[in-house]
Formats: structure tokens, sequence, C-alpha cells
């Protein structure tokens, strides 16, 4: 009784496969639906949001957050919320570096 599951080598080989290079029958299969985001449409399309707004809309939102906690004088979750938005602003830099590497490419 061989139950074994494929080796995540395998499962994300086959991902790739898949999703960087799609073969001519995938191309013509998915024809009438909607775009999905393979390497081909990012190198087609061009990013909408500018890092400068979605920074903007980052801040934004935590200062609002941090302006309520601020109102009822909850130092714990103004403290939690410093730490939430540096961490954030630092992932969406990382992402956005991402973003502007494979445009580049």
């Amino acid at each position: 009784m061989n139950n074994r599951l494929p080796s995540r080598r395998n499962l994300f080989e086959a991902a790739q496969r898949y999703l960087l290079e799609p073969g001519e029958e995938q191309l013509e299969r998915v024809a009438g639906e909607p775009p999905r985001l393979t390497s081909q449409a990012i190198q087609k399309v061009r990013m909408s949001r500018s890092r400068e707004r979605i920074l903007a809309n980052l801040d934004d939102m935590y200062r609002e957050a941090f302006e309520r906690a601020k109102t009822s004088g909850d130092d714990t979750q103004m403290a939690s919320l410093d730490f939430a938005y540096r961490r954030e602003q630092l992932y969406f830099e990382i992402l956005l570096d991402v973003r502007d590497a494979v445009e580049r490419r």
C-alpha cells in the first residue's frame, strides 16, 4: 500500500512549470477566462499604485487607529500599533522593491 504524497520539491516544481512556463494548450484553454497573474501578465501590465500611494494609505490607516487609541488613553494599544505599523511598512517596502525589480526585468 503506497499512499505517499508527492514531495514538496515535486509539488513546487510542478507549480513553477504551471505558473512560470505555461504551454500552448494552457494559453489556449484560458483565452476566454479572466487574466491570471503569470510572469507573462506581469511583464505586460504595469502596476497601478505608486509606492508613495501605498505607503500613504498604510500611514493613514495606522494614524487613525493610533489617534483612537490615544484618545482612549490605551498606552498598550498605542505601543502595539506603533510596532505593527513599522513592521507592515517594512514588509510593504520589501514587496515594493520586489515589484520594482520584476517590472525592470
